[in-house]
């Protein structure tokens, strides 16, 4: 097991035997925490498996998403806002509730971000003034509902 492995499987333990794949629970945690690189990585497990599947362009737009915040944590703004649109580009394929995420409200938050990118000019790095975002899956009800 390689360094890279290791320290993901770290990461995704506590996630592991639960309803959805624990590297798509470990994706939300880290990127909740504002370890966007490290959400990337979780994340990039299942997209290589599935990146010609169904759903290999959603995780490819969240990995996307994180790579954005990834950016910003660098005061990288134009490419930030480059995987923004990646991101919207890839994401905005499926139905508004896809995977338990609220893609709707994921959306929102990409124009949300893209516009503060864009108001200050590219130059004032809206990480520095606003709080980081946070995205949680919709659990499902017991009923189905």
């Amino acid at each position: 097991m390689s360094h890279k492995s290791t320290r993901i499987a770290a990461m995704i333990a506590s996630f592991q035997g639960q309803e959805m794949d624990a590297h798509y629970l470990g994706f939300f945690d880290c990127f909740n925490r504002q370890m966007f690189y490290e959400a990337h990585d979780v994340l990039e497990d299942i997209w290589l498996a599935d990146r010609h599947g169904a759903n290999g362009d959603f995780y490819k737009g969240l990995i996307q998403l994180a790579g954005a915040f990834v950016h910003l944590q660098k005061s990288r703004l134009r490419p930030s806002a480059a995987l923004f649109k990646l991101a919207r580009t890839n994401l905005e394929k499926y139905p508004g509730i896809h995977e338990q995420l609220n893609l709707v409200a994921v959306l929102a938050m990409i124009s949300d971000w893209q516009q503060r990118l864009e108001q200050g000019q590219f130059l004032l790095n809206p990480l520095a003034t606003h709080a980081a975002p946070e995205m949680k899956t919709q659990r499902s009800h017991p009923d189905g509902q």
